[in-house]
């Protein structure tokens, strides 16, 4: 498992039907050693902190694995690392085997892994695409977000090391799977809505689907 790319954008105004948007989702790869702080990437910052960035969003991960999926899916158009707005582009961490809670080393910073990434309509500017949300949400290929635990200097090419894996068996997988599906599985529902590295706002929504016990 390594970092294949580090990626950071600062905000701009981007003409996007007819309005502007202030946005940092167009984001270029950095070489050598970057800091990695509590709230972001060295060179990166959020345009719109009520809804991007806070600890719990401090370094968006995505998977290379990915990138062969949407060359197929949008032929012809351009793919370069950090594409999707990442600041980590990976290799051998995929939504499916990743835990919520599992903890992360590269270089010398310690990550947790907190969330996927549920995308507003700014990843429709990065492409060009009204329908980008969508089709990403479809995809369930979301990435994560990670929590910074100890900060600390990164690059590109740099191992991923798992130093500790979270007990409880949820998979970044089986939260997106959650809030895009019905409420039936409620045995997940409940275990994820008292998950701890998972965010109050998931924690509560998932509760708010828990059905009341029969009187």
């Amino acid at each position: 498992m390594k970092l294949l790319s580090i990626n950071v954008g600062l905000p701009q105004e981007i003409d996007w039907r007819g309005e502007t948007v202030r946005t940092s989702i167009f984001k270029a790869p950095v070489a050598g050693r970057v800091r990695v702080t509590t709230l972001n990437v060295e060179g990166d910052r959020q345009s719109d902190l009520s809804v991007h960035g806070g600890s719990d969003k401090a370094v968006y991960a995505y998977p290379s694995e990915h990138y062969a999926f949407w060359r197929t899916e949008l032929p012809g158009t351009e793919l370069p690392w950090g594409m999707f707005g990442e600041n980590f582009t990976t290799e051998g961490l995929l939504e499916r085997n990743v835990h919520i809670g599992d903890r992360l080393r590269a270089g010398s910073a310690e990550f947790i892994v907190t969330q996927p990434r549920m995308p507003c309509f700014k990843l429709g500017i990065r492409f060009g695409r009204p329908d980008m949300v969508k089709r990403f949400q479809r995809s369930g290929r979301t990435g994560f977000y990670l929590a910074v635990l100890q900060e600390g200097d990164v690059a590109a090419g740099d191992s991923l090391e798992l130093i500790a894996r979270d007990p409880h068996g949820i998979t970044v997988a089986d939260i997106t799977n959650l809030f895009m599906a019905d409420a039936t599985n409620q045995d997940l529902l409940r275990r994820a809505s008292d998950l701890p590295a998972l965010p109050e706002g998931w924690r509560d929504y998932f509760r708010k689907r828990l059905w009341e016990p029969d009187a």
